[in-house]
């Protein structure tokens, strides 16, 4: 089954497939390339408009009201890593430990995340040096996006 996007935002070999409600972003997928969609809304404007400022500088700061989602553990997380800024890096052990819980739990909390770029997991990495996972994904495209995000940010990718 395929989603239905309110707007669709080319990047460098990926796209962002944005979905809206009448006030609030409610999702935002990482998708294969493909052409771009117009935004279907004026808050669906705004979210192509704020990605797009990412896209050409990686030092944008998102200001998008976004749908309250995700258990209140994984809100926790999310709001540690949206204090990670640009051009810094967390691992996900030092992330656990910031919230008492366990790395896994941190990881997975990640991989559910509905706003990847405005709540920046790709600045999460292994504790090793390593590059991590990345929305769920140990391997593939999703990794390859993490990786470019990573470099898009000055950092040169962990392995």
């Amino acid at each position: 089954m395929h989603k239905i996007y309110d707007a669709i935002v080319a990047a460098p070999g990926f796209c962002l497939g944005v979905q809206v409600g009448e006030i609030e972003v409610t999702g935002i997928d990482f998708i294969e390339p493909c052409p771009p969609q117009a935004p279907a809304n004026p808050v669906a404007a705004e979210v192509v408009r704020q990605l797009t400022a990412y896209l050409n500088d990686p030092q944008q700061v998102f200001t998008l009201p976004l749908q309250t989602a995700g258990t209140p553990f994984q809100r926790r997380v999310w709001a540690q890593i949206s204090a990670i800024p640009c051009g810094r890096l967390e691992t996900y052990g030092q992330l656990a430990k910031n919230l008492h819980n366990a790395p896994r739990a941190v990881g997975q909390a990640c991989g559910a995340n509905p706003y990847p770029l405005v709540i920046p997991c790709h600045r999460v990495v292994a504790s090793g040096g390593g590059l991590g996972g990345f929305a769920n994904a140990r391997g593939g495209f999703l990794l390859s996006i993490k990786r470019w995000l990573l470099a898009h940010e000055g950092h040169p990718a962990p392995r």
